[in-house]
């Protein structure tokens, strides 16, 4: 029977857009507030600050390998993407009690690994459910959807700190943290009844040779390794028009315009991927990269901090759509799981570091130097990738 489309979608991709949807708005009522609770609430310094939003990007990408291998190996993902979405939706609403960084640090783990076992699963599930030749449109469209949800979720925040601008703030904080439970709870109860599997039976053997063999995937992950060192977390760019001058509340109007363009730029990104080399987006991902963080760094008025703002959506529209739609193409069709999830893992270890050194290099200099820093790591893996990797 011909599979249900929608959009010239895949039901199942639909759907999982939907649950992306609703899981980003949840997380993302909360993205936005957490790098002021952080200084501000719990009193954590800028270094340990950046340390901590470092290790909360990182941690999720080494459980994704491991549980990419294991939907593989059973041909099971519904179960991995329900739990992991369970787990990251209960450990987001628990921020409403935590008390010191030590609460915070061991809940945001929590969502981290809820991440991680869901993420390769759900990535080998939409390139299972989508057309051969199309993976590309069917991770577009996901990440618009994702990110509609990301830039829903900073608006449903303005919200409600407007509605509680008579609590005190670390009060609304905590409402807003417990709020955010109620979305993801619906993309869970979404995936349990109406998401199909799509992997062949668990008895099933297939074999083949891994695409992980292949120099040039090789190449591709070791430049992913490179460019995950200039990525630092969007906490940075908060801090950074809090350092112009602005507050709290326009911070986070400038974070929904950032994932506006996130969100309208995904899907023609992932559409126009399939049409031309998916390569030659990843490459010019790296140099949109470098552009917004130079324009972050020397950023002094609203106009061009808006353009850094709109430059860092588009770039995180292309690195966060199309190099899993390439992985995706690689692999054959009995390792999706692994070889997402080695995308993953090599991503997460190094994005760690990344916001690291970024908080070293603002406690240090200032954080200007630290985008000079991720420009200059991004312009470096732009042109090995050009030069490197083939098509």
């Amino acid at each position: 029977m011909k599979e249900r489309k929608i959009f010239g979608i895949s039901w199942n991709v639909f759907l999982l857009g939907i649950v992306s949807f609703l899981n980003d708005m949840s997380s993302e009522m909360i993205a936005p507030i957490v790098p002021t609770y952080l200084t501000d609430v719990l009193g954590v310094g800028k270094a340990a600050s950046g340390s901590i939003m470092g290790l909360i990007e990182s941690l999720s990408s080494l459980f994704k390998v491991v549980f990419g291998y294991v939907s593989d190996l059973f041909r099971k993902r519904k179960i991995f993407v329900a739990f992991g979405y369970l787990l990251s939706t209960v450990s987001k609403g628990a921020l409403a009690f935590t008390r010191s960084w030590w609460d915070f640090l061991t809940l945001r783990v929590l969502d981290r690994v809820g991440k991680g076992i869901r993420t390769a699963p759900r990535d080998a599930l939409i390139a299972e459910s989508s057309e051969k030749g199309k993976s590309g449109k069917s991770f577009g469209f996901h990440r618009m959807m994702d990110t509609l949800g990301a830039v829903a979720g900073p608006l449903v925040a303005m919200g409600l700190l407007a509605f509680l601008k008579s609590y005190p703030l670390e009060r609304a904080y905590r409402h807003i943290f417990l709020l955010s439970a109620v979305p993801g709870i619906v993309g869970v109860l979404l995936v349990l009844f109406l998401v199909k599997d799509k992997g062949k039976e668990v008895k099933k053997k297939v074999k083949g040779i891994s695409a992980l063999k292949s120099r040039n995937l090789r190449m591709f992950l070791v430049i992913v390794a490179l460019a995950a060192l200039g990525r630092y977390s969007y906490a940075f760019t908060l801090w950074k028009a809090k350092e112009l001058g602005y507050s709290v509340l326009q911070g986070l109007g400038f974070y929904a315009v950032f994932n506006a363009i996130y969100a309208l730029s995904a899907y023609p990104i992932g559409y126009y991927s399939d049409k031309v080399s998916k390569k030659v987006v990843i490459t010019a991902g790296f140099g949109v990269a470098a552009l917004a963080s130079l324009l972050f760094a020397y950023s002094k008025s609203l106009s061009m901090l808006l353009l850094a703002f709109v430059f860092y959506g588009v770039y995180i529209a292309i690195e966060d759509t199309i190099p899993r739609a390439y992985m995706a193409d690689l692999a054959g069709e009995f390792e999706k799981g692994t070889v997402i999830g080695a995308y993953h893992t090599v991503f997460g270890i190094f994005v760690f570091p990344a916001s690291m050194i970024v908080g070293y290099l603002w406690q240090t200099y200032s954080l200007k130097v630290g985008f000079v820093y991720a420009a200059t790591v991004n312009l470096l893996a732009m042109l090995l990738m050009a030069f490197l990797v083939k098509d």
